[in-house]
């Protein structure tokens, strides 16, 4: 089975083409831009970039695997919409996961492990695993107050493990394995996927103005 793997809730925007068999996930072609304003832009070539590297159509594919989050609301978005779009073009399901989840399964330790993503504002995105499997979170706080309990490990963002006295494990951001492989039990069974539901943990920002006739509009800001 030939799956379309999205993460947009990072500043690495990916992209890649997985081979999912009951045996193994192997990655066939993949694209990843770093870059936290450029989701919008660069992810659809990265798509068409991935399918032309492998020489087949987006009809080929089936099924597309996308990231949920936690993540910052603008980009969070692109990726979810863009893989939703994808999906009804097509017409083939679209299972959503955990993007912490599948930095876990790209880490695959039994022991406990922390992973942590850039918040903003000075905060985290976390989930804490213990043998594969998420015991705790996904949450959100300042790593100040983000209780390590028994975490053997730690993976994610590389400018935010450092603030947790734990052995650094290097993957930083999801990978179109890790995705596939957090969902893969729900393509190989063929399981009705669930609704996409974004994890942005908090609201997005908002800002009230008033406007010439006396009501008041919402403003989202682009975080």
């Amino acid at each position: 089975m030939l799956v379309l793997a999205l993460d947009t809730a990072t500043p690495a925007v990916t992209a890649g083409i997985v081979e999912l068999s009951r045996t193994a996930a192997t990655p066939l072609a993949t694209r990843v831009t770093v870059d936290s304003r450029a989701h919008a832009e660069v992810l659809t070539p990265q798509i068409l970039g991935c399918l032309a590297e492998i020489g087949r159509k987006p009809d080929d594919l089936d099924a597309v695997v996308v990231g949920c989050g936690p993540g910052p609301f603008t980009g969070l978005r692109v990726g979810m919409a863009t893989a939703a779009a994808f999906g009804d073009a097509i017409e083939v399901p679209v299972y959503g996961v955990c993007s912490l989840d599948a930095i876990a399964y790209d880490v695959g330790m039994d022991d406990e492990l922390l992973v942590v993503t850039d918040a903003r504002r000075r905060e985290v995105y976390w989930a804490r695993y213990a043998n594969g499997a998420r015991i705790d979170g996904p949450g959100v706080c300042k790593p100040t107050d983000l209780e390590v309990g028994t975490a053997k490990v730690i993976a994610g963002s590389a400018s935010h493990v450092d603030y947790f006295d734990l052995p650094v494990q290097p993957v930083e951001t999801p990978s179109p394995i890790g995705l596939v492989n957090a969902a893969a039990e729900a393509l190989l069974t063929g399981a009705e996927p669930e609704a996409l539901v974004p994890l942005y943990l908090r609201r997005p920002d908002a800002v009230e103005r008033a406007a010439g006739s006396g009501t008041t509009t919402l403003q989202q800001s682009a975080r």
